[in-house]
């Protein structure tokens, strides 16, 4: 009988963010913004483990706080990426999911979905997701990433532009990229040595340096109903606590699209 593979995700923090310093330790309704991303990342049915990565005292003593798990990282790391390659680097485990800290309103079910994009298929060596954008002012925000694919799924680019231009309206859709990411442990720890790219630079989306040195990026377009936004400036988080505010929910239910 083979082993069964073990599933680690990991949530990248770094306190300072030049949009919303402090962000991490923002309060959403009674709950810094960290542990909602932990709260709703823990009930993910496929992880065999969950922590966040981070090299800040005031996040590790959050995190401990509400009995999550948090490993003290190294201060240099660039990327969110780097920081999780350490964490793996030290864990035994096959795969590995980048959970994005930024993410309140993200339901499990999508980061399981991501999961099995990526176990199922031995090819894939990264997973990510997606989903339809129906709300037009998405298209024209660079914090809202979109994505094109090719016709199995896998990303042909990322861009913070309206991608694909709508020249013919009838056939226009878009879609806008989710902020999880599946890797399999090995291939994390090659692509953290790839050196930037030119896209990834010019738009600021390090994934796109993995498509231009010829790997593949399968997207999953997600059947669950994905709430935005993550939280990039202080208009996001206020958008965000309204949300919660108005909701009966500490978490939010499966609704399929």
């Amino acid at each position: 009988m083979s082993k069964k593979k073990f599933i680690l995700g990991v949530i990248p923090v770094r306190y300072n963010s030049t949009r919303l310093p402090g962000k991490p330790l923002r309060d959403i309704c009674g709950k810094t913004l960290i542990r909602r991303v932990y709260e709703v990342a823990s009930l993910s049915t496929l992880l065999d483990d969950l922590m966040v990565a981070t090299d800040d005292q005031r996040v590790y003593d959050e995190v401990i706080s509400f009995g999550g798990k948090v490993v003290m990282t190294s201060a240099d790391h660039i990327s969110g990426s780097d920081r999780i390659a350490e964490v793996v680097a030290q864990h035994d485990c096959d795969y590995v999911l980048n959970i994005q800290g930024d993410e309140p309103l993200l339901i499990p079910e999508i980061i399981d979905e991501v999961i099995i994009a990526l176990v199922t298929d031995k090819k894939q060596v990264m997973t990510t997701s997606s989903y339809r954008i129906t709300d037009t002012s998405r298209a024209d925000n660079p914090n809202a990433v979109k994505v094109v694919v090719d016709t199995e799924g896998n990303a042909m680019l990322f861009s913070r532009a309206p991608i694909p231009y709508p020249r013919n309206h009838e056939y226009h859709t878009m879609f806008e990229h989710i902020g999880i990411f599946g890797f399999r442990k090995d291939f994390l720890l090659k692509y953290v040595t790839l050196p930037n790219t030119p896209l990834s630079l010019t738009e600021s989306l390090e994934q796109l340096k993995a498509m231009e040195n010829g790997y593949r990026i399968k997207v999953v377009q997600t059947k669950y109903h994905y709430r935005f936004p993550s939280v990039k400036t202080q208009e996001d988080l206020d958008e965000v606590i309204s949300i919660f505010s108005q909701s009966s929910r500490d978490t939010f239910s499966i609704e399929t699209q």
